[in-house]
């Protein structure tokens, strides 16, 4: 009798064991694919989206270019009047502080230079020539350039503004381009679409395949950059402005549009 308990003990020992060997297998096994997805069974699918969104921001940069001697203090004092009474335009047509930024400033030495091909070598008194040395260049005076990057958000006054900063003092205007303020918004509306339609692809290849759709293991997302228009106006350094201005132009920012790209690898149970 007790040995017959002993035998009915030790074999439901050694399937306590047996079973607790496998549970430990199973964990283990899922633990590994928990943390290297790349060992389940998978498959991938890709789905695009696209949103459409209409610019909220114009933006054009314009310079005042100052040329002179060899003052310096002079000529920074006289660009930066320029560029003020350029800025003050702008603050009076309604575009805030936030807006108006410097992108840069210099102040770059002008040189002259000598060409030297046509310069006759010297006699020397022994009768041999003598090579000319070539005068080096040197500094005639200096350029101060200040680059002013503005944001319209009231599209009626694009033209208006950007024909006024000319007739106020600056000498090149260029480069406009329409942008969306808040990108993030459209684009989640994008990459909702395109998961939207990943997901379809998933099930639809499950059913086709003949398999059953497991969890997502991975998701990568790209987006194709969107495009911008650009308009450029140009005024040369030190052209005259005639004080009337021309007819502001009819500018047009239209539509413009935002892909997102999706790849999403899923399980095969």
């Amino acid at each position: 009798m007790n040995q017959t308990i002993k035998n009915v003990l030790g074999g439901v020992i050694s399937l306590a064991v047996l079973a607790l060997g496998y549970a430990a297998v199973n964990y283990v096994s899922y633990y590994g694919k928990s943390i290297q997805p790349s060992s389940f069974r998978s498959f991938s699918v890709t789905g695009s989206g696209k949103a459409t969104a209409i610019p909220d921001i114009a933006e054009f940069n314009f310079e005042v270019i100052t040329q002179g001697g060899m003052d310096i203090s002079s000529l920074q004092t006289k660009n930066t009047d320029a560029a003020n009474k350029v800025i003050n335009f702008v603050k009076s047509e309604g575009v805030a502080d936030k807006d108006i930024k410097t992108q840069y400033y210099n102040v770059d030495p002008r040189y002259e230079t000598y060409s030297c091909r046509s310069i006759t070598p010297l006699v020397s008194s022994s009768g041999s020539s003598v090579a000319e040395s070539c005068p080096p260049s040197s500094i005639v005076g200096y350029t101060v350039t200040q680059s002013v990057d503005v944001k319209i958000r009231d599209f009626s006054k694009i033209g208006d503004i950007m024909g006024g900063v000319v007739t106020n003092g600056a000498n090149q205007v260029g480069s406009l381009s329409f942008t969306i303020d808040d990108i993030t918004k459209v684009q989640a509306d994008a990459r909702a679409e395109a998961i939207a339609k990943a997901k379809v692809q998933a099930e639809e290849v499950a059913a086709a395949g003949g398999f059953k759709l497991g969890r997502l293991l991975n998701i990568q997302e790209g987006y194709n950059p969107y495009p911008v228009y650009y308009k450029t106006l140009n005024a040369a350094a030190g052209m005259s402005v005639a004080s009337t201005a021309a007819p502001s132009p009819s500018i047009q920012a239209g539509s413009q549009e935002v892909d997102v790209n999706v790849t999403m690898q899923y399980e095969i149970e």
